[in-house]
C-alpha cells in the first residue's frame, strides 16, 4: 500500500473555528486534568491493480456517528476514504500536491454538525492554493477571495448541496454510502487559458452516489479548477487533473484528527487517559465491515461510450461497463497510528493505543474490509438507530519493550482521585452559528443572469434551512467563473440537457454491493424539478442559516 508522506488535507486549515467541546468537571479535578486529543490514520491495506485502470474509482465506506455526542468544534475526523492524484509519467523536481480527497466526515469549520456525517467533494489545487468541497462551498467563506468556491458546478437536476457539506439522513449508522469519481467529456479541451498560452483539458471529474435514494451524478470539478494554477505557474501545465489520468493504487485509511480526550495523573504518578466514547458500527456477528468494493476503472466504463453518444450516437446508459472496471482485493492486514496525548504536546509525548489488543482487521471476503472486535473489551450496544461498538474509553500508560503505550482499562480501574469518570465531552451552548451566504450584488454570477425560479426553501435534518433556485445549468455562477465563452457553455448546456433527459436517480451506475443496505441522503436534499424546467435546469443553495 502507498505510504502518505506529509499528508495535508481540508481539514488543517479550517475557515472559521467556532465553539470548542468542552469537559465539565468537578472543582478538585479542574488542576490535575488535561485536555487532549485522540488522533492518527486507520490503516487499510489492499492489492495493486495494472496501472492503466487510471480513470477514476468507487466504493463502498459505511457511515456512521463515531462519536456517542456531537463535542463541539474541535471534533474533526474523516471515516474511511481516500486520495486521487493525478498519474504522473515524471515526478516533478518541485512541490506539488494536488489531489481529490475530502469524503464522510466532520471538520472544525462545520457549521450544522450533528453525530450524522456528511460528505464534501474536497478538490485540493496545486499545493493548497484552493479547495472545493461542493458547489457554492470552498477554502474560507469571503467571496471577494473565492479560493475555490467555483471551482465544482452543480450538474444533477434532483440533488441540493449545502455549503455546509451535503447532508445524509439523520441516524445513519452502518450503512454503506457508495460513491465516486469519473470523468465526463462535458468540456472541450482548449489551448488556451485565461488569455495564456496554457491549455486546458477536457476531463470533468464527476461525483457519482449509490444512496437509497438517490443515484448517479451529482456535481463535477470544472476543467478551470485545475488549470488555472497553471496560468500562474506554467511548470504545473498538463500535470493536473484536467488532462491527466489518475493512479488506480490509492491509499485508503481513516484520517482522524481529533477526538476529545483528557488525561490525569494519580497520586502515584500513574497517568490515566479518557477519550470521548467513539463507536464503530456492529453487523448481526458483532463484526464491523467498513469498506466494499474498491474499483478502479479505464475510459472503456464510461466515458468512450458517452463521448460517442455527444458526438451523435445512440444515448449512454451511465452504467459503469464491468470490462472498463477491476476490484481490488484486500489482504485482511491493517495498521492503526492512532495516539492519545494534551494540547500541544511535542511528538514523543503522543502516545500510541494499543489498538490491536481490542482490533483486529480482516478480509470479510476479499473485496470487503473489516474489524473483529475482542469483545472483552469493546461493548455491543443498540441504539435506536443501530447497533454500535463502543471502544475503551479508559486507558494507563505504560512501558512495554521500552516503549510507552496506552492499554486498555475498565473504568473501575482508574482511580478516582483522577477526576476523570466525572469528565464529559459535550458541545457549549453558544449562539448560532453564523449563516453561509452567497453574493447579492446585482452584477454578480448569482445575479446576472440570474436563477429562472425560486427563491425555495429546505429544512434539512441538520436543523438549517437552506434557500435555493433553478438556475439555467449554463448559467450557473460555477460556470460563469470557469473561463468559457458562451460558445462553450452552450454546448456544455446542450450535453447535460442529454443527461437530464436519460439518466435518472433511481437507475444503476455504480454496480450495486453485494452485502449490507445502502445509506440514504437527507430526505430534504432531494427535490424536484419544477414544470417546465425537468431538463437544463439545476438547483443551487444560495444560503444555508440555523432555524429560528
Amino acid at each position: 500500500m502507498m505510504k502518505m508522506k506529509a499528508i495535508r488535507n481540508l481539514f488543517e486549515v479550517p475557515a472559521v473555528v467556532l465553539l470548542a467541546s468542552v469537559f465539565l468537571l468537578p472543582v478538585h479535578a479542574a488542576d490535575r486534568i488535561e485536555r487532549g486529543e485522540m488522533a492518527g490514520y486507520l490503516l487499510v491495506p489492499h492489492e495493486k491493480v495494472p496501472d492503466t485502470f487510471n480513470a477514476g474509482y468507487s466504493m463502498y465506506v459505511a457511515a456512521w456517528p463515531l462519536v456517542k455526542t456531537y463535542p463541539g468544534s474541535r471534533f474533526q475526523t474523516g471515516l474511511f476514504g481516500t486520495w486521487m492524484f493525478a498519474q504522473e509519467d515524471t515526478k516533478p523536481a518541485f512541490k506539488m500536491y494536488s489531489d481529490v480527497e475530502g469524503g464522510l466526515g466532520w471538520w472544525r469549520d462545520t457549521r450544522f454538525a450533528t453525530e450524522t456525517p456528511k460528505f464534501i467533494m474536497g478538490g485540493v489545487a496545486p499545493n493548497f492554493s484552493e479547495w472545493a468541497n461542493g458547489p457554492g462551498a470552498g477554502k474560507g467563506r469571503d467571496w471577494g477571495q473565492p479560493s475555490g468556491k467555483y471551482g465544482i458546478a452543480q450538474l444533477s437536476p434532483w440533488v441540493l448541496w449545502p455549503p455546509d457539506g451535503l447532508n445524509l439522513k439523520q441516524g445513519t449508522c452502518g450503512e454503506l454510502f457508495g460513491y465516486g469519481y469519473l470523468p465526463l467529456p462535458l468540456a472541450t479541451a482548449k489551448s488556451t487559458t485565461a488569455g495564456t498560452n496554457i491549455p486546458t483539458g477536457d476531463q470533468c471529474w464527476s461525483l457519482f452516489l449509490n444512496t437509497r435514494n438517490f443515484k448517479g451524478p451529482v456535481a463535477f470539478f470544472t476543467p478551470y479548477f485545475w488549470s488555472r494554477a497553471a496560468v500562474e505557474d506554467p511548470r504545473l501545465s498538463g500535470r493536473l487533473l484536467d488532462t491527466r489520468p489518475t493512479n488506480p493504487n490509492r491509499a485508503v485509511q481513516m484520517e482522524t484528527q481529533h477526538v476529545p480526550s483528557a488525561q490525569a495523573t494519580d497520586a502515584k504518578g500513574e497517568t490515566y487517559a479518557r477519550i470521548a466514547p467513539t463507536r464503530f458500527p456492529s453487523g448481526p456477528n458483532g463484526n464491523s465491515t467498513l469498506v466494499h468494493h474498491i474499483t478502479s476503472y479505464n475510459k472503456h466504463a464510461l466515458w468512450d461510450e458517452v463521448k460517442i453518444w455527444f458526438d451523435g450516437g445512440a444515448p449512454a446508459s451511465g452504467a459503469f461497463h464491468s470490462e472498463g472496471a477491476v476490484l481490488h482485493e484486500f489482504t485482511g492486514r491493517g495498521g492503526a497510528t492512532w495516539k492519545i496525548y494534551p494540547d500541544g504536546a511535542a511528538k514523543e509525548k503522543k502516545v500510541p493505543l494499543a489498538w490491536t489488543s481490542f482490533a483486529t482487521p480482516m478480509a470479510v471476503d476479499k473485496n470487503t474490509f473489516g474489524y473483529r472486535w475482542n469483545t472483552n473489551l469493546v461493548q455491543q450496544t443498540e441504539t435506536k438507530d443501530g447497533a454500535v461498538m463502543t471502544l475503551p474509553e479508559y486507558f494507563h500508560l505504560v512501558t512495554r519493550n521500552n516503549k510507552p503505550e496506552w492499554i486498555p482499562v475498565r473504568a473501575d480501574e482508574v482511580p478516582a482521585e483522577t477526576g476523570l469518570a466525572t469528565a464529559r465531552f459535550e458541545p457549549p451552548a453558544g449562539k448560532p452559528s453564523e449563516p453561509y451566504v452567497t453574493p447579492d450584488d446585482a452584477a454578480s454570477p448569482w445575479k446576472k443572469p440570474g436563477p429562472a425560479a425560486g427563491p425555495f426553501l429546505a429544512q434539512l435534518g441538520d436543523g438549517s434551512v437552506v434557500t435555493y433556485y433553478w438556475y439555467r445549468f449554463a448559467d450557473q455562477p460555477a460556470l460563469l467563473n470557469a473561463d468559457l465563452t458562451p460558445q462553450e457553455r452552450e454546448a456544455m448546456q446542450t450535453r447535460v440537457e442529454k443527461l437530464h433527459r436519460n439518466w435518472t436517480r433511481d437507475r444503476e451506475y455504480l454496480a450495486p454491493p453485494n452485502t449490507g443496505r445502502l445509506a440514504e441522503l437527507d430526505p430534504a436534499v432531494i427535490v424536484t424539478p419544477p414544470k417546465g424546467l425537468e431538463a437544463g435546469y439545476v438547483p443551487i443553495v444560495t444560503r444555508q442559516a440555523a432555524k429560528n
